[in-house]
């Protein structure tokens, strides 16, 4: 038979248990979920998708505003559509994210000032068209504007 204090032990170990469940439950899912890291990578898959879905009106929301300024949101539609799907004749395509570093210091152009929180991704995109298959590797830039993840291109010479 137990006794009331073995019982209470007992009870006491299963609480502690459970409540640590809960803290390393909360905790994991604040490290995977809210980190910036899967913030950045979320905001590049997103970014791909909606190429993918041939809707590049959204996906061109997803740029650092330097990127809206080098290209205007028509055009840009326009080029897309225009130089990755026509041209290469195909619907759509497939990416692949294959590295995400963190950097410390990164700059889109020679001339800009230096991004300080931004993640460097590497995406491999494959078509399949009527030239063939093809991967084009670019290397995409999470950056953080006003809280939030955007993307940007390298254009450093």
């Amino acid at each position: 038979m137990y006794t009331k204090r073995t019982l209470f032990i007992k009870r006491l170990f299963v609480a502690i248990g459970l409540v640590s469940m809960i803290v390393l439950c909360v905790w994991g899912f604040q490290f995977t979920f809210l980190s910036s890291t899967y913030q950045a990578k979320s905001t590049v898959e997103e970014f791909y998708t909606l190429e993918q879905e041939g809707n590049f009106s959204d996906s061109w929301e997803l740029f650092h505003s330097a990127m809206k300024e080098r290209f205007p949101k028509g055009a840009y539609i326009q080029d897309r559509a225009h130089v990755f799907l026509n041209h290469f004749g195909v619907d759509t395509f497939s990416y692949e994210v294959k590295d995400v570093q963190k950097v410390e210091q990164w700059k889109m152009t020679n001339e800009m000032e230096a991004f300080k929180e931004v993640y460097e991704i590497q995406i491999v995109q494959t078509y399949k068209g009527k030239y063939g298959n093809f991967n084009l590797h670019q290397l995409v830039f999470a950056v953080k504007e006003k809280g939030e993840w955007k993307i940007a291109w390298d254009y450093k010479q």
